[in-house]
């Protein structure tokens, strides 16, 4: 292991969900982070592009100062879209699962993101899972109603600690994402589902409890425990999963570990598309196995490096060209024959990547020096953009 490295302008700084600032990143050698996965019942999208790229360049800044990250990355292969998806074309959940996960691995790698340290299904944590709700139950944080168990949010006075939502908020919330706020069994609106009981054509597991299968939120937190430790130090996701999601996990976690759970959390934006967000449900999607017929997969990540991680932004027509056109401009100064590498270029883009992962500007970095003629392999490749050489995942 290489000596970590510092900045002259101090540490990376990264805005921080629950503290709703952006402050001093500062992790051990080894970077443990857990980002939430695909659930795969459709392909691969823009918006998941975005998500995960985003992550990648954290993590390629991080091993630039000589950490060793460890990012973990479930597969949602069981649940209620999934299990829903399956019905509608007749298959077994568990096949378009594997099928679409083949496919969203090929989008990854052709996106030259990282490799996960490990990239555990839900259906592997069964037991894992069983185990951590009856944590949850032992320490009074939990009860049983109407054959499914709940976590009882009014035993956790945390409750809210990541998103600082009103309660009104997080009923609407929970509304909209299927959190059944109405349910009849439940003590608080707020409580949520940590075990069910399966429909008859859903797969099901013997618990103590009955049969039946997790609720959304309990897999991550049993496999971010048993992946990687009770306290990580970055968990990652779309800013759609703040609440229900990551507030409830935060939650769950630690009710059964009485530790912290997170020690800095990290959202990436909305990507928009015919001023909605882009979602499965809308069907406003842009597809990065169709992109990919087109347009070169360096062009498309610099189409999402354009905009900064904690912006929503819109997709239009103009996005590829303009990356397509940005691509051939690094290429034509990083390859000719006289080409010298700016090290100007990789100090600057080092230094916006450690002002809160600030990628317009590192490319803007980059495309001040590709205008003066220098090239620029050493810089792009800070972001994942590969000039010279094999990529590196």
């Amino acid at each position: 292991m290489s000596q970590i490295q510092t900045t002259d302008q101090g540490p990376m700084r990264i805005h921080d969900t629950a503290r709703g600032a952006i402050v001093p990143f500062e992790p051990g050698p080894i970077v443990t982070m857990y980002t939430c996965g695909i659930t795969p019942y459709d392909a691969t999208h823009i918006g998941h592009a975005a998500t995960y790229v985003t992550y990648d360049i954290l993590q390629r800044r991080l091993r630039d100062l000589g950490h060793e990250t460890r990012c973990v990355r479930n597969v949602t292969d069981v649940d209620d879209d999934i299990l829903r998806k399956a019905r509608e074309l007749g298959v077994h959940y568990l096949d378009l699962a594997a099928a679409e996960t083949a496919r969203f691995d090929s989008d990854m790698e052709a996106l030259n993101v990282i490799e996960c340290w490990s990239e555990p299904r839900a259906t592997s944590a069964i037991a894992d899972i069983r185990g951590f709700i009856g944590m949850v139950l032992d320490r009074g944080h939990a009860y049983l109603s109407g054959g499914s168990v709940y976590f009882d949010v009014n035993t956790f006075e945390r409750f809210g600690q990541v998103s600082h939502y009103s309660h009104e908020e997080m009923v609407a919330l929970a509304r909209q994402h299927g959190g059944n706020p109405d349910d009849p069994n439940k003590r608080n609106q707020l409580d949520f589902v940590l075990w069910q009981p399966s429909a008859d054509d859903e797969p099901s597991w013997e618990s103590l409890w009955g049969p039946g299968r997790p609720g959304w939120h309990i897999e991550c937190s049993a496999l971010a425990l048993r992946e990687l430790d009770t306290t990580i130090d970055l968990h990652g996701g779309g800013s759609d999963l703040i609440f229900p999601h990551h507030e409830c996990e935060a939650a769950q976690s630690e009710a059964a570990t009485g530790q912290p759970f997170v020690r800095h959390w990290m959202h990436q934006a909305m990507v928009r598309m015919d001023g909605e967000k882009m979602s499965k449900s809308l069907g406003n999607l842009v597809f990065i196995s169709e992109l990919r017929k087109t347009w070169d997969t360096r062009a498309i990540r610099l189409g999402i490096v354009a905009h900064h991680y904690r912006n929503s932004w819109e997709w239009n027509d103009d996005i590829m060209p303009t990356a397509g056109a940005r691509l051939a401009d690094w290429l034509r100064v990083s390859t000719a024959a006289d080409a010298t590498d700016s090290v100007a270029a990789l100090d600057a883009v080092r230094a916006c990547l450690d002002d809160d992962l600030d990628t317009p500007g590192a490319v803007a970095a980059i495309d001040s020096a590709a205008a003066a003629g220098e090239g620029v392999a050493s810089a792009a490749a800070l972001l994942g953009v590969f000039l010279i050489g094999e990529p590196v995942r």
